[in-house]
């Protein structure tokens, strides 16, 4: 298991939770994907989580339904199951991936996820 952590540009934020399937929706069918060029993207196998950071906070993850790989990088995958999750630690935004750095256990509910302040 490699759960990955990628950050969520702030200009970009409120589009990417209008692209569909954010935590407390219900599934739509749809794949969606987070297009990367970093070289952990070969540690994320389908079952693992992707989290994603925005404006300083952990806001959740998503289950990982598949990995696309390409000579330039590919595509983490996921479809409806997002959860939102926080830590109690700020975590500055960060191009490229990190691999999850704290235990699963640290993780609490936040039902407030889509604030920005």
């Amino acid at each position: 298991m490699s759960d990955l952590v990628g950050t969520c540009p702030k200009d970009f934020w409120f589009e990417w939770i209008a692209e569909g399937d954010p935590a407390g929706s219900p599934a739509s069918g749809v794949e969606w994907g987070w297009f990367t060029q970093h070289s952990l993207i070969r540690k994320i196998h389908p079952g693992d989580r992707f989290y994603v950071v925005a404006h300083g906070r952990l806001r959740g993850f998503a289950p990982v339904t598949r990995v696309h790989l390409s000579d330039r990088g590919g595509c983490i995958c996921r479809e409806g199951g997002a959860v939102a999750v926080t830590i109690n630690e700020a975590i500055p935004g960060f191009r490229g991936l990190r691999e999850r750095w704290w235990p699963r256990e640290q993780e609490v509910p936040f039902p407030d996820w889509r604030a920005v302040a």
